[in-house]
């Protein structure tokens, strides 16, 4: 088929490892710990989360594996983590990662399967009237807050936690979201507004008895999209190593403080670019974000629009159909109609350091790195343990 062309292909996209050493499985093994369940801790789990009594865990939005490499002098204490590299999922975009590590269950099944998704497509046409992008992030479509058309805890109802109402601390901006609403579904949600607050909610949490924490730390992210993966990116990193080590300092005996992250980054800066005019005559709709772009095909169009896009754009993406991806077990099982409906017919996934933009989004030209697509650079992302010192 045409995606599949040798002469595009310079690697492989790095697949999602379901059911392993993958940032969906993470949360069940922890719980698993600390519930003293009878069946043994994965092989991949970090030494120290093995025998915990308690468990923190603490996601760092868009700190890949090969970002800590790159700057192992901008966080010493982090570099002191037992663990190594398990993979994301697919998008490697946050509104996905988040709902996998907080359910503990891939796309296919939480159907959280990107950061810009179609929604209300009820019709049988080329472009039902229904139809609009649900920002999930922000929880918008077109039309304002999206919360009382598309019901956050329906559109993902699974618990998260596995149904405990486990205490997760996050930015308070985000604590009334619907975004918060689907992926931390049933857990007690509790705001902070600097990071200090996270360390000082940690140990107050810790010290009454609870056995899980989640905590989350957005900054990372906010300055890798800002300023790309240079000096400011080395100086986040540096804060964040700092939370690490501050936290590690609160744990009682017992306890173990486990570090992951969402997603990694690829430094794009500029090299942003329009999807070829074919690839616009023959969609009505596109959805997904700069390095996942989905393309709704019209009516009968859906081999010309494949074609386009390998011609166009096959040597910096993979081209892919959704049924492909679901052959190769992108999203990590069998997709409902309702979360069919969420995507598009056919994707390009970016390979080289490019975006692909959506004229209907122009906001995503200002971000300086991004994430979103299969790269080692996006896909790999640490799972370390630390135990009090």
């Amino acid at each position: 088929m045409a995606s599949k062309d040798s002469r595009f292909r310079d690697f492989e996209p790095v697949l999602p490892a379901y059911g392993g050493a993958c940032i969906a499985s993470v949360t069940p093994a922890l719980l698993g710990v600390v519930s003293q369940g009878t069946e043994p801790p994965p092989d991949w789990l970090p030494e120290p989360a093995r025998r915990a009594s308690q468990i923190m865990l603490l996601v760092l939005d868009g700190v890949g594996w090969a970002q800590l490499q790159a700057e192992k002098q901008a966080t010493p204490t982090i570099a002191t983590g037992v663990g190594g590299p398990i993979t994301s999922v697919v998008p490697t975009t946050t509104a996905t990662a988040l709902t996998s590590i907080s359910t503990g269950l891939p796309p296919a099944v939480h159907g959280v399967v990107g950061y810009r998704l179609s929604v209300g497509v009820n019709g049988s046409g080329p472009e039902p009237d229904s139809a609009r992008i649900l920002n999930v992030l922000k929880w918008r479509t077109e039309d304002g807050d999206a919360r009382r058309t598309f019901p956050p805890k329906e559109f993902q109802p699974v618990p998260a936690f596995d149904g405990i109402p486990a205490p997760s601390v996050t930015r308070a901006d985000f604590a009334a979201t619907g975004f918060s609403a689907a992926h931390l579904n049933g857990a007690r949600i509790i705001g902070w507004q600097v990071p200090s607050t996270i360390v000082v909610e940690a140990r107050r949490l810790l010290a009454e008895g609870s056995t899980f924490v989640h905590a989350y730390y957005d900054g990372p992210d906010k300055v890798a999209h800002e300023h790309g993966l240079g000096e400011h990116y080395a100086a986040e990193l540096r804060t964040a190593d700092r939370l690490v080590g501050d936290l590690i300092d609160v744990l009682p005996r017992g306890a173990c403080l486990v570090v992951t992250s969402d997603h990694g980054q690829v430094e794009v800066g500029r090299s942003a670019e329009l999807p070829a005019n074919e690839l616009l005559e023959a969609s009505w709709l596109i959805s997904g974000e700069g390095r996942f772009r989905w393309f709704h095909a019209l009516p009968g169009a859906k081999e010309d629009l494949e074609s386009a896009a390998v011609e166009h754009h096959g040597q910096k993406a993979w081209v892919r159909t959704l049924e492909q991806m679901q052959d190769e077990n992108w999203f990590g099982g069998t997709l409902t109609k309702q979360v069919v409906s969420r995507l598009g017919d056919v994707a390009l996934v970016a390979r080289e350091p490019v975006a692909f933009l959506d004229p209907a989004d122009p906001g995503e030209t200002r971000l300086a790195a991004r994430h979103g697509s299969l790269t080692e650079a996006e896909m790999y992302v640490p799972l370390l343990g630390f135990a009090p010192q």
